[in-house]
C-alpha cells in the first residue's frame, strides 16, 4: 500500500490506516477477542501499518488487544494512543493535568507491550490545563523516549497553533468525510500552513456512507449512534439522498459506496490518512482496496458538483459532547 507522511514532522504510515475503537467501544458489543486479532493482524497482512486506539476504548480493553495483536511485527507498525479523560472514562470527565498524562503514557506502554508509543494523541482539549502545559508534558515524554509523536484531537486552530509553538504538531484527529466537510473552511489550510498531518475518524460516517443503513436500522442498546442527532430516524431518512448519490457514482466507477468516500479523502491532500474502523472482515478488504480507487480532478469536481445539491441533517454530536470539539 502506498505510504504518506503525516505531516512534516510525524511518522510514514499506510495510506489508510486501521481505527480500532469499534472492535471494543462505541458501536454495541465488543468483538469476539479471537476474531478481533485476526482482523488486527490481517490489516497488517493487507498492508496497513497504522493502528488507532486509546485508553478510554474500552476503558483499556483495546490497547490491551492491540498490544497483543500487533506483538509480532511491533517494530513495523506505527501505533496512536490518546490521553485525556479522568481515570480513562469518558464519562468522569476530562483529564489532561501532566501527572494524569505521564501515568496513562506508563499504563499505555505496559497494555500495548511495548517500550515507545509512536503517536500520543490529547484525545479532547482540557479547558482546565493550558495547552502549553500539556506539550511540554509530552515533550518530557518525547525526551524520555516513552513517546515519538505528539497530536491533537478535534481541536480548534488557536489551540494546535499554542501547542505547536511549543512543540511540533505531527498530526491532527478529527471528523472529516463526504457528510462532515467542515474542516475544509479553515482547518485544512491551517494545517497544511504548519505542516501537521490529518487524520480523519468516521471517514464513512460511521457506517451510513457504506449504504448499509437506512431510517429502519436498529442499533444496540449501547451503540454511540443512538445519542447521534444526525442518525435520528428522520434525520437518516433525508440523508440517504447522499448514499444514493455514492451509488451511483460508485456504480459508474464499478467500486462500492465506501471506496469512492475513502479515495475521495485520499484525493484531497496527500498528508490525510483516514482511519476506518470495522469488526468485519469482508469490510476491511473493501476498506483498504479503496487505497487503489484513483479519483481524478474531473471525478472529484463531478462529486463536488453534486454534492452541492444534497443538504445534511442533523448534528454530528449531542450537544454535551459538542462542547468537547473545536477549542
Amino acid at each position: 500500500m502506498e505510504q504518506r507522511q503525516l505531516g512534516q514532522h510525524g511518522p510514514m504510515v499506510s495510506a489508510i490506516g486501521l481505527g480500532c475503537m469499534s472492535l471494543s467501544y462505541g458501536y454495541g458489543p465488543a468483538a469476539d477477542k479471537t476474531q478481533a486479532i485476526h482482523l488486527i493482524r490481517r490489516a497488517y497482512e493487507l498492508g496497513v501499518t497504522f493502528f488507532d486506539t486509546a485508553e478510554a476504548y474500552g476503558p483499556f480493553a483495546n490497547e490491551e488487544l492491540l498490544g497483543e495483536a500487533l506483538a509480532p511485527f511491533r517494530q513495523k507498525v506505527v501505533i496512536a494512543s490518546k490521553f485525556g479523560f479522568a481515570e480513562g472514562d469518558v464519562a468522569k470527565g476530562l483529564d489532561s493535568r501532566p501527572e494524569n498524562i505521564r501515568a496513562v503514557a506508563d499504563a499505555a506502554l505496559k497494555r500495548l507491550k511495548t517500550d515507545c508509543i509512536d503517536l500520543f494523541y490529547q484525545h479532547r482539549v482540557d479547558p482546565n490545563v493550558p495547552i502549553e502545559e500539556v506539550a511540554g508534558t509530552v515533550r518530557n515524554l518525547i525526551d524520555q523516549g516513552k513517546v515519538k509523536h505528539f497530536g491533537l484531537s478535534e481541536a480548534g486552530i488557536s489551540t494546535i497553533r499554542r501547542a505547536h509553538a511549543i512543540l511540533p504538531v505531527s498530526a491532527l484527529q478529527s471528523e472529516y468525510s463526504l457528510w462532515w466537510r467542515e474542516p475544509e473552511q479553515s482547518l485544512l489550510p491551517a494545517l497544511e500552513e504548519l505542516g501537521i498531518g490529518f487524520v480523519p475518524f468516521s471517514p464513512l460516517g460511521k457506517g451510513f456512507l457504506t449504504g448499509a443503513i437506512d431510517e429502519s436500522t436498529q442499533f444496540a442498546e449501547n451503540d454511540f449512534r443512538n445519542v447521534v442527532p444526525r442518525f435520528s430516524e428522520d434525520s437518516r431518512k433525508v440523508n440517504h439522498v447522499l448514499v444514493d448519490l455514492l451509488g451511483d457514482i460508485a456504480q459508474e466507477k464499478q467500486v462500492t459506496r465506501a471506496q469512492i468516500a475513502l479515495a475521495w479523502l485520499l484525493a484531497q491532500k496527500p498528508w490525510i490518512v483516514p482511519i476506518p474502523g470495522t469488526t468485519k472482515l469482508h469490510r476491511l478488504e473493501e476498506n483498504l482496496a479503496a487505497a487503489t480507487v484513483v479519483l481524478s480532478e474531473k471525478d472529484v469536481q463531478q462529486i463536488a458538483n453534486a454534492l452541492a445539491q444534497v443538504k445534511i441533517q442533523g448534528d454530528r454530536y449531542p450537544a454535551a459532547l459538542q462542547e468537547r470539539v473545536g477549542n
